[in-house]
């Protein structure tokens, strides 16, 4: 096995929707042939007790290595042993999993975890990750494996010849080599207030990164989606039929000094499979 210390870093708190980022984690795991490392981040005063008890500190401790060894059961009974590996860490989730972030190949979390609220398409943890990790980051949400009426379809990516839309467009290779599907590249050519003929300038940069991307892997079949309107609304209507939408953190529209662009916010709070969300390291 291969990579980082982390290799695949997965945030765990024993919900459903971690088992689901576990089970993504572990199969992305197998097929790049590196380790998983569970993260269990617990919170020192998550288990409260009476005034001036000084347990609860011991306790909250205790509950976060339970935790953790339940998900690491549980993640051998999908992989067997020598896969995974623990990471326990006093601290808030989003922060832990964003510190550690440099370390690995790739940051997966669920859409929500326990303490989300009724209702949140995406909870806080998400999407503090998404914005803020280094790398790459993946969200589990949605379909991903074959069920009734849905079959794996292809890997879906937004492209606007950006330097982080290249970035994307470089893992949504990775991931549909691997999962032997084709790379679906969608370029929305919608023209920002104020640029006028930008659209023909993203086109051209897009189709030079198409063919650099056709260069590099000529045996990567290539889907070529360009369509006039909205970014948000033309890869949320492609993900409809992917296995894994992938968008870079901010686009060429993106104000400076945002940490992620609206497109991308639309995606990860709304698509309806798992979001990649890439920022250029």
């Amino acid at each position: 096995m291969t990579g980082p210390i982390h290799g695949i870093l997965v945030g765990w708190d024993g919900s459903s929707s971690s088992e689901q980022a576990l089970l993504w984690a572990a199969r992305e795991a197998r097929w790049r042939g590196t380790i998983m490392t569970i993260c269990h981040a617990w919170t020192p005063g998550y288990v409260s007790g009476p005034p001036g008890d000084d347990g609860a500190f011991d306790r909250a401790q205790r509950a976060g290595e339970r935790s953790l060894t339940q998900g690491l059961r549980f993640a051998r009974n999908v992989m067997g042993p020598g896969w995974a590996q623990p990471l326990l860490v006093a601290g808030p989730a989003a922060r832990v999993l964003c510190e550690h972030s440099a370390d690995a190949d790739l940051v997966v979390v669920g859409a929500r975890g326990q303490g989300g609220l009724p209702g949140m398409l995406l909870g806080s943890v998400g999407q503090q990750v998404c914005a803020h990790a280094r790398g790459r980051v993946v969200v589990v949400r949605g379909h991903w494996h074959p069920a009734a009426e849905y079959f794996p379809g292809p890997v879906v990516v937004g492209a606007d010849g950006s330097a982080d839309a290249n970035a994307a467009i470089a893992f949504a290779a990775e991931e549909a080599m691997q999962r032997a599907v084709p790379v679906q590249i969608v370029c929305a050519l919608a023209d920002a207030p104020g640029g006028l003929g930008e659209a023909g300038r993203i086109q051209e940069a897009v189709d030079h990164d198409v063919t650099c991307l056709e260069k590099q892997h000529p045996e990567l079949a290539i889907l070529r989606q360009v369509t006039f309107g909205q970014p948000r609304a033309a890869l949320l209507e492609a993900a409809a039929e992917a296995q894994l939408i992938v968008v870079g953190s901010r686009g060429r529209g993106g104000i400076s000094g945002m940490l992620l662009g609206s497109v991308a916010q639309a995606i990860i709070h709304h698509s309806p499979c798992p979001v990649g969300v890439v920022h250029p390291r």
